[in-house]
């Protein structure tokens, strides 16, 4: 009983995911088609359609664990302990820096390899 219970649920929500993204496909279809209306309208509408295609879509089972992924994705940035101003700006100076001498040393060291090889072929100085 509990199977066929669980297979029309995922037959359901099969039809519900369907619906919304053929709820979307037609919002994106009329977006174009009515191209000589405004365009704040249209974008309008077609946030309409999309948010009313979401909320279908949210609806499923797997809708539901994407929003549950979603909050406990936010508890975990919540717990995230960010760098303050200034050790941001520390750090952005040290990554500067760094960058800077390892151009110079690979700008050094492409000048002594053409040197080298002018000086192989016999071209130059």
């Amino acid at each position: 009983m509990n199977a066929r219970a669980e297979a029309s649920g995922g037959r359901l929500d099969t039809i519900k995911l369907a619906v919304a993204g053929a709820l979307l496909a037609g919002g994106i279809f009329a977006f174009y088609f009515f191209a000589d209306y405004s365009t704040l309208l249209r974008v309008i509408g077609l946030l309409v359609i999309g948010g009313g295609a979401a909320v279908i879509a949210l609806r499923t089972a797997q809708g539901r664990r994407l929003w549950q992924f979603i909050g406990d994705s936010r508890t975990e940035v919540r717990k995230v302990v960010w760098p303050t101003r200034q050790e941001t700006i520390q750090t952005t100076l040290v990554v500067m820096a760094m960058v800077l001498v390892l151009g110079i040393i690979l700008w050094l060291f492409d000048s002594v390899l053409m040197a080298l090889v002018r000086f192989l072929v016999g071209r130059g100085g």
